[in-house]
């Protein structure tokens, strides 16, 4: 299943995110966050199913400090929706697949 979602880097991040022309759901995550692996499967599937209307990346905090702090980044898992360069939706915490859905509905059809 793995594979729906890529990576992205503070130097990689205006291009693969801000410069979208869909919206791009952003996974602030790191490899120490038991709730970044829990919440993982789910993205993956998210992203496998819906791959038209959303792109899902996954950022590094630890090695990508400088995107973290530019948004206030302060307790992970947090997601952020980018459209058109900005930020239109955050979602702090882990959830089940379902609820992520539902907050994720505005983009996902």
């Amino acid at each position: 299943m793995a594979g729906n979602t890529k990576p992205v880097t503070d130097a990689t991040f205006a291009e693969e995110v801000l410069a979208s022309d869909k919206p791009v759901l952003v996974d602030f995550w790191a490899e120490w966050c038991g709730p970044c692996r829990q919440i993982a499967p789910s993205l993956e599937a998210i992203a496998a199913e819906h791959p038209e209307e959303i792109t899902i990346v996954k950022l590094n905090i630890d090695e990508n400090p400088v995107t973290a702090a530019k948004y206030g980044v302060m307790s992970i898992p947090t997601m952020n929706v980018y459209k058109g360069g900005e930020v239109v939706k955050t979602i702090v915490g882990a959830k089940p697949k379902s609820a992520l859905e539902r907050d994720l509905a505005d983009f996902i059809g």
